[in-house]
Order: structure tokens, then C-alpha cells, then sequence
């Protein structure tokens, strides 16, 4: 039994950009179809870079860019695009309807937290340094500062669904996403929130990625077939491919939930994050192996289940030498192997690795 002074959360909302899909129906129908959205980008091989492939999305074609439009947000950083696109999507998704602008009561029982693995350099570079430089600073207009700034995600949609409880902004790296789910769960469970929107968003910046490709993490040996290019725990995994998109859940206090009548898509009953410290053979990219079976070990404790109940997992597997060590750590944290272990999969190998 879970302990009775905490909060159950559900998710009742579901919300996406990505390069397989732009909403919810047409991301699932590319995971159903394995279809890549992983392409040749021109302006990689222009640039020199020794990976010329990635995942973009394309934002405008989900239904929810019309709010992006409404809100004039559409010269706003990528990464306010498209999560303030994905957590609207979310938002429909659980039965809430959007209100009309500036009006109605502020809901005080609900927030969000919006992360990202790197943030928004895209408006720096294209138009905050060359206005600067130009002695053209009047022209950037009050409002870049919500449009450039971390939070501007969440803080743009505590102010078109007028959300009163915790808005912020997190980063950790390749756990953003997971981070913000966590958070906002913790916020729910403990009592402080009855609904939260989380989730992440991260940009295609040229910029940003070639930072990768002069680590020379990046795969550089598919260019000519892209869709092969993210591979994880094959073989032939030479380096990830980077992407962009955002996503974003509506997680909800479950009584909440049910008094409204909303759609319950699953409970989330236990998580825990750590840090290994970069000790025990860890390092900034590849955890510690402790640290990791540590966070599995305590998770599934708390969950008071036992592992062999777990029949799925979603891996960070990224296509590099370090799926081998993330199998490894997932063999051990569960004491399952060989036909007993648990299904395992990796988005990547259609989207890319969508760092945050």
C-alpha cells in the first residue's frame, strides 16, 4: 500500500512536437509504423560538420500553432514554440479548454514546470547580438525578454492558461524531461498542486549541435541514409543523431481527476533522481554505474513492487558505446536476465536524441 498522506497522480494529458509527428495521433501512428523522421540537413554539410543528418519538427503543422499565433509568440525562442505548443496540446487533451484571453480567475491550484537541456541560443545569436551590434537595441522591443528568457515557456502558459501555483524552469542535461515530470509529481503527491503541466523542449540549432559533432559523438558514417543513422544497441551504433521537439503531460491529483471525469492514461506511483557524483568509472556523459542501479533500486522499492512486475522500459539509449553500459546497469538494478528481462526500446532511433 502506498502511504495514505500522499497524493495518487495520474496523467490525463498528452501533448508533442517532434520529427515523427506534430500532435499526439500522428507521433503514435509513426511509432506504430516505425517511420524516421531523421533527414539530411544541407546546411550541416555546408557548414563542414562530420554528421549531417538530425530530426527536426515541424512546428506550424501541429493544430495547436494557431496559439502560438494568437499569443504572438511566433518570433518567440524555439524552444517557447514549440513547448508552449506541446503543453497546449496536453491541456485540450485532459478536458480543460483554453480561456479567452486576460480573462477569468486565476487557478491557484495548478502550475507548471518547463524544462530544457540548453535553452534558447537560437534568438541570441539571431537577434538579440546582431540588433545589439547594429546600435538597432530600441527595435528588439520590451516583449524579447519573455521571448528570449529560460522560463518564458512556463511563464507564457501561466499567463494564457492563467496558472497561479509553481511556474518554473528546469535543466539537467538528457533527464530534463524526466526531471520536470518528477518535480511536478512531487508537488502533486505532497499536496501543493492539484494539476501541473510538465515537460521539456529543445531546439535545432546548428549551433549548439556542432558543439557535438567537435566531440565527435555525433554519428558520422550514415549521412547518405539518415534513417539508419540512430541505432541504439546495434551493432553498428557509431554516434547519436541529434533532434528537436518538445513534449509535455498534464499530470493530475487522481481524486481530482475523477471528480471531473477526465481520461486517466496511466499513475505514476514512485521516482527518484541522483547524481554518481562522475566517480566509479562515471563520467559528465556516462553515470556512474552505481548512482544508476541506486536510483532503479530505490524506485522500484518505493513503488513497493517487486521487479519482476516490470515489463517495459523507455531507454535513454542513445545509440553510442554507452547503451552496452545502460543495459548493463538496468541488468543488475533488476537481478533479470537474458529472456527474462524486461521489453526495452528507444525513441531515438526515429527522432534522435532530443537532448532535453
Amino acid at each position: 500500500m502506498l502511504e495514505t498522506n500522499k497524493k495518487r497522480v495520474v496523467v490525463t494529458g498528452l501533448g508533442v512536437v517532434s520529427p515523427i509527428g506534430n500532435n499526439i495521433t500522428d507521433f503514435k501512428n509513426s511509432l506504430i509504423n516505425l517511420n524516421s523522421g531523421i533527414i539530411h540537413i544541407p546546411e550541416m554539410a555546408n557548414y563542414g560538420f562530420g554528421c549531417q543528418v538530425a530530426g527536426i519538427p515541424d512546428v506550424k503543422q501541429s493544430p495547436c500553432y494557431q496559439y502560438i499565433e494568437k499569443y504572438h509568440l511566433s518570433d518567440s525562442a524555439k524552444i517557447i514554440q514549440y513547448a508552449v505548443t506541446a503543453a497546449l496540446e496536453a491541456w485540450l487533451d485532459a478536458g480543460f479548454e483554453i480561456p479567452t484571453p486576460n480573462q477569468g480567475e486565476t487557478n491557484y491550484d495548478i502550475g507548471c514546470i518547463i524544462g530544457s537541456g540548453i535553452g534558447s541560443p537560437d534568438i541570441f545569436s539571431e537577434k538579440i547580438i546582431p540588433y545589439t551590434q547594429a546600435k538597432r537595441i530600441k527595435h528588439l522591443r520590451s516583449s524579447i525578454v519573455e521571448k528570449s528568457m529560460l522560463s518564458g515557456a512556463s511563464a507564457n502558459l501561466g499567463w494564457i492558461l492563467a496558472l497561479g501555483n509553481q511556474l518554473s524552469f528546469n535543466s539537467s542535461a538528457c533527464s530534463t524531461g524526466l526531471e520536470s515530470i518528477i518535480l511536478a509529481f512531487e508537488r502533486i503527491q505532497s499536496g501543493k498542486a492539484k494539476c501541473m503541466v510538465a515537460g521539456s523542449a529543445e531546439a535545432d540549432y546548428i549551433y549548439t549541435w556542432a558543439c557535438f559533432d567537435a566531440m565527435q559523438v555525433l554519428n558520422r558514417k550514415k549521412n547518405d541514409k539518415p534513417d539508419e543513422a540512430s541505432c541504439p544497441m546495434s551493432a553498428e551504433a557509431a554516434g547519436f543523431v541529434p533532434g528537436a521537439g518538445a513534449g509535455a503531460l498534464i499530470l493530475e491529483e487522481y481524486e481530482h481527476a475523477v471528480s471531473r471525469g477526465a481520461k486517466i492514461y496511466a499513475e505514476i506511483i514512485s521516482a527518484n533522481i541522483n547524481s554518481g557524483g562522475q566517480r566509479n568509472s562515471g563520467t559528465m556523459t556516462i553515470p556512474n554505474p552505481e548512482g544508476v542501479i541506486r536510483c532503479i533500486t530505490q524506485t522500484v522499492e518505493e513503488a513497493q513492487i517487486n521487479s519482476s512486475e516490470i515489463d517495459y522500459i523507455n531507454g535513454h539509449l542513445s545509440s553510442t558505446i554507452a547503451d552496452i553500459i545502460e543495459i548493463k546497469n538496468w541488468v543488475n538494478a533488476l537481478n533479470r536476465y537474458g529472456n527474462d528481462f524486461p521489453i526495452i526500446n528507444s525513441l531515438k532511433s526515429l527522432t534522435g536524441h532530443c537532448i532535453g
